[in-house]
Order: structure tokens, then sequence, then C-alpha cells
């Protein structure tokens, strides 16, 4: 329903699809471009090319999820996809579909920001992202990551943007992983060698972390922000 009181019809599958890979992909682009401009600009500082990293990260995250949100939900991430849907918010039947456009999306956000560097489009990445304390990090940032929206919708739905937004911008800087919190972003990463990359072969890990992380978050969820009662 609108703001004049008229029924309105809920977006259709294909134009949520569009949404998540759209959204992923310029995700993506942001991530690994903002990388690739912020090595180069830095001269071998690695604190200053981070912060150029993820300021840039944050702050597109903030738009992407408002201007997408009302269409498709603003996933732009697996594990967020597979958590509505153990919360019973989507049916199952749209988890594969949306997982897949993300993927694909994001992948295609590294072609793009390669190619806006005179880059080959993908480089398979080499970047050593492994071990118990990387993957601890993941698991933590994808777990603060997922109680920051699920807390948000429960009590600042209309903040969602800027939760998410500075919860990844905090997550750069607090984890040891610098923060991938995201299967989908995790993967495209993969395709790159530039400062935001991952050796591929480390993908899988990272990838279980997130997800342990985003179950635990789910059921940290569901003591933490109770259904709302009758008329609350």
């Amino acid at each position: 329903m609108n703001a004049s009181g008229a029924v309105t019809k809920a977006p259709s599958l294909a134009r949520r699809l569009v949404a998540e890979g759209l959204g992923t992909a310029i995700l993506v682009a942001t991530v690994v471009g903002s990388g690739i401009m912020a090595e180069r600009l830095a001269g071998g500082n690695q604190a200053i090319a981070l912060l150029g990293n993820t300021i840039p990260t944050g702050a597109i995250l903030v738009v992407i999820i408002t201007i997408l949100g009302p269409v498709s939900g603003a996933h732009f991430n697996p594990a967020a996809t597979l958590v509505f849907a153990a919360r019973r918010e989507m049916p199952w039947s749209e988890v594969a579909p949306y997982i897949v456009v993300q993927c694909v999306g994001g992948i295609a956000g590294t072609a793009l920001a390669h190619l806006m560097f005179d880059l080959a489009p993908f480089a398979i990445g080499t970047t050593v992202r492994s071990g118990p304390s990387q993957w601890l990090a993941e698991a933590v940032a994808t777990f603060t990551l997922i109680i920051a929206i699920l807390g948000g919708l429960r009590y600042a739905p209309q903040s969602i943007p800027w939760l998410v937004g500075l919860t990844i911008t905090a997550a750069y800087w607090f984890t040891s992983s610098t923060s991938f919190a995201n299967p989908a972003v995790t993967l495209a990463r993969g395709f790159t060698t530039t400062f935001a990359g991952i050796a591929i072969n480390h993908v899988p890990g990272f990838v279980a972390a997130q997800l342990f992380g985003a179950a635990i978050a789910t059921l940290a969820a569901r003591i933490m922000f109770p259904a709302p009662m009758p008329g609350e």
C-alpha cells in the first residue's frame, strides 16, 4: 500500500533479480575499483590504501541499499538471502536465483573495475588470505553485519542503509580479514590480483566462515530481537 492508500503490487521476481545483480555488480566494482585507485595513489602506504578502499565501499552500500532496497530487499549477499529464507521472510524457491545473480553480478563487477583501469577483465586471485585468524575474522564480520541488519529491521528499518554501510566501514578496520562478509563478493574478489583480491583457492574457507557467522547471528537475533507484540 502506498501513501495514497492504494494497494501496490510487489515487484516481479525478474525485476528483483535484475536489482540484485546490478546492485552486487556496483558493489564489487566499487570495492575492486577503489582498491586499485587507492593502491596507485597511496605510494606504498597500506593504511592509506585501506582507508581509500573503505570509504567508497561504505558509501556505495548506503546508496545502493537506499535505491534498490524497495525493489529486491537489497541483499547483494548470499548469506543475507539464506538468513531471510531461514526466517521465512522469503520463499526458499527464490534463494537459488538470488544467489546466482548475486554471484554473476559480482564477477561482472570485477571485470568492469578491471576494464576501467585498463586491466584484463579477469585475473586469478593470488593474495593469501587463509588460516584460523582470517576465518574467525570473517565469521565475526558476517555475524556483526547480520546482527546489524536484523536489529535494524526490528527497531530502525529506515536506517538500514546507514547501518550496513557503517558496519562494513568499521569492520574493514577491526577485522584481520578486512571484512569481506559476503560469499558473492568473496568469489568475485577471487578474480582479481589487485589490492582487494583473494587467492581463488582461499575463497571456500572464507565462504564457510561467513555462513557460520550468519547462522550464529540468526540464532542470536531470535533471542535479542523478538517479534513485535500486537499493537507495537
